[in-house]
């Protein structure tokens, strides 16, 4: 393969002409390839020099004039919703034409750059967006332009060496054994009763907790299984499977548990007989006030209204935090707790509670260190 770099107007001593013969296609009739440059004749070498390079390396990418807009909306609506959940489409689809788009969507695709996106990020930034949510929009320009590359839109993906803001570990808060039984009391004789008795005696999400099914409940062995995940997207209510397979399930109840299940579960049973009007019958556990499934919109206002009064700094997920943070505290197994968290690893468990670590820590050498006495002195 060869190539030469020419002047094809003169009268413009800026504007060069490099040809690239591609060879012979099966009639025998030469190819060539035709790329005009700005600049000095230097520079226009070097251009021939890298598309010489890329044609031998098979990286070469036709221009296009689509811009990162353009193909951004086109990666969302014919690839991502086949790959997505509804829940993840409708989020990203927001993050997209709210700040995305807006942002970097003039550009033409083929002419992106890793300093356009480190630009982007720096206004983000500055203009007081927090570092979590500049990561989850480079998560998302990357994996769009992970598969413009795969798609041979583009030779290689800007967003592979640019450095992401670090987003700050949320605060973790709990509640101990004295605060959660203070909570359970304030909680007694509302809606919210069992769904915060359930998220600190088995540690499940929120949204696990609202699709579970009393056909997922044996009461008599005392387990709960998690099969499905409630979520809410574009309008409608989406039950789904777990994300991992690890997620799905199934957890030990504890007694109290158990116990308190019997009695909802009996509380449910009057409201079906009684049949009020507008009554949507359901075997969810944790059904809405009128039957049927809970909107996580309207849990979460109730939740926030109730924890509020109760003068409450925590976020829901935070009793998954307190469950699994208390069973580590009474000498749990960490792979034990991984397991009833659903935790694709016990690593995850590790570090996400890895606060608790030290008073385990010394609780273990205290042991060790009152065996060897023994054993020293006998």
């Amino acid at each position: 393969m060869t190539g030469r770099v020419y002047q094809r107007d003169k009268s413009r001593r800026d504007v060069w002409q490099i040809i690239i013969e591609l060879g012979r296609d099966a009639s025998g009739k030469r190819l060539w390839k035709y790329e005009s440059v700005h600049g000095t004749k230097g520079h226009a070498k070097k251009v021939l020099r890298q598309r010489l390079n890329e044609f031998e390396a098979g990286t070469y990418v036709e221009p296009t004039d689509v811009t990162v807009g353009e193909y951004l909306r086109s990666w969302h609506a014919d690839h991502a919703r086949h790959h997505l959940s509804a829940r993840a489409l409708e989020s990203n689809g927001y993050t997209l034409e709210r700040h995305i788009i807006p942002g970097l969507g003039g550009h033409k695709l083929a002419k992106l750059r890793p300093m356009h996106l480190q630009s982007y990020y720096s206004e983000k930034l500055d203009s007081g967006l927090a570092a979590s949510s500049v990561r989850k929009q480079h998560d998302i320009v990357h994996s769009a332009l992970r598969h413009a590359v795969a798609m041979q839109l583009l030779a290689t993906n800007p967003a592979d060496v640019v450095v992401p803001p670090r987003p700050k570990r949320s605060e973790m808060k709990v509640l101990d054994d004295a605060q959660s039984a203070a909570m359970l009391r304030a909680a007694e004789g509302t809606s919210l009763y069992t769904a915060l008795l359930l998220a600190v005696g088995t540690g499940m999400r929120k949204g696990e907790l609202l699709a579970l099914r009393w056909s997922d409940v044996d009461l008599e062995a005392g387990t709960a299984t998690v099969n499905q995940t409630l979520q809410a997207a574009f309008g409608e209510l989406h039950f789904k499977e777990p994300k991992t397979a690890k997620s799905r399930r199934r957890i030990t109840l504890p007694g109290v548990v158990v116990d308190a299940l019997r009695a909802h579960r009996a509380e449910q049973a009057k409201k079906t007989l009684a049949r009020e009007p507008g009554y949507a019958l359901s075997d969810l556990v944790l059904a809405a006030p009128r039957g049927g499934p809970w909107w996580p919109y309207n849990f979460d206002r109730m939740w926030r209204k109730f924890k509020t009064r109760q003068g409450l700094e925590i976020r829901f997920h935070d009793l998954r935090h307190t469950h699994a943070t208390q069973l580590l505290k009474a000498g749990v197994h960490p792979k034990v707790v991984s397991e009833r968290l659903g935790h694709a690893s016990i690593g995850i468990t590790l570090d996400t509670y890895s606060h608790v670590m030290p008073g385990m820590q010394e609780e273990a050498a205290e042991k060790i260190d009152a065996g060897l006495r023994r054993a020293l002195a006998g």
